[in-house]
């Protein structure tokens, strides 16, 4: 898989025991590249290797966007069928999963769009918190593909199943307010005061003991994982079925030339 001029860049920082992933990639809305998520869990790994961070914030550079998902421009290149999607996974993956078993208490710091790959990083985190600018979309419906199962248990630990099958049948989007009452972020908070909001919530919790916080995330999240029972096959065939059809192929299409897919159910 070709990652040969990429657009984009992750930024890792460590401040006061705060390490920071930012995803920069403004132009396509903080989109993540295949590039971007190998640097992204390369980070990760730093991260969670250093005994002095006691948490991680996740967020996208600028305050238009946290991460719009993935980006669809490599779609026809790293993603075109079943088969370069497999490989496309392998190494997104790295990176979702590196935030999900990350050893210390995670914040998604949510500014604008929140879309697709963006909700699922968000799902990894521990904590959402989002200005009441933020939108939230999963558009897979929109595209022909179908979510990833991670994705979906960790969303429906963060909604239930009856709100995600909305979220994903509908493909429609969420104002931050609804979100909030779904249960999707924690917080919701007036754009204007949405900074010193956030580093006076970040800064509380890095003062609770370190021990405490990871052990209470890592409890909950072995509970939540134990009284799951997952056909991981079945997810995966239904999977392969999207990213071979003539569907996958007219929803990205349609994405790039900015006009209404015409989907056939093949």
């Amino acid at each position: 898989m070709s990652t040969e001029k990429a657009p984009g860049k992750v930024v890792g920082s460590i401040e006061n025991g705060v390490a920071e992933l930012l995803f920069d990639n403004e132009p396509r809305r903080n989109a993540i590249s295949v590039a971007m998520s190998q640097q992204a869990a390369d980070l990760l790994d730093e991260f969670a290797a250093n005994p002095d961070v006691r948490m991680l914030v996740v967020r996208g550079a600028g305050d238009k966007s946290f991460i719009s998902g993935a980006d669809i421009s490599e779609f026809e290149k790293v993603r075109k069928d079943a088969e370069t999607a497999a490989r496309y996974s392998k190494v997104s993956s790295q990176m979702y999963t590196r935030v999900r078993e990350f050893p210390k208490p995670t914040i998604a710091r949510i500014r604008g769009f929140c879309f697709g790959g963006g909700m699922g990083l968000a799902a990894a985190c521990d904590l959402r918190v989002a200005s009441d600018d933020s939108l939230f979309a999963i558009p897979a419906g929109r595209l022909g593909i179908a979510y990833r199962a991670d994705f979906i248990a960790w969303l429906n630990d963060i909604v239930g199943p009856a709100r995600l099958k909305e979220i994903l049948v509908t493909a429609r989007r969420y104002p931050a307010a609804e979100a909030a009452a779904i249960g999707l972020v924690h917080r919701v908070v007036p754009a204007a005061e949405f900074d010193s909001f956030f580093a006076d919530y970040v800064a509380a919790i890095a003062d609770n003991a370190p021990l405490s916080t990871a052990a209470s995330k890592i409890v909950i999240n072995e509970v939540a994982d134990q009284m799951r029972h997952v056909d991981l096959d079945k997810c995966r065939r239904l999977a392969e079925a999207c990213a071979n059809s003539t569907d996958f192929q007219e929803g990205r299409r349609a994405f790039m030339e900015k006009r209404r897919p015409v989907f056939t159910g093949r």
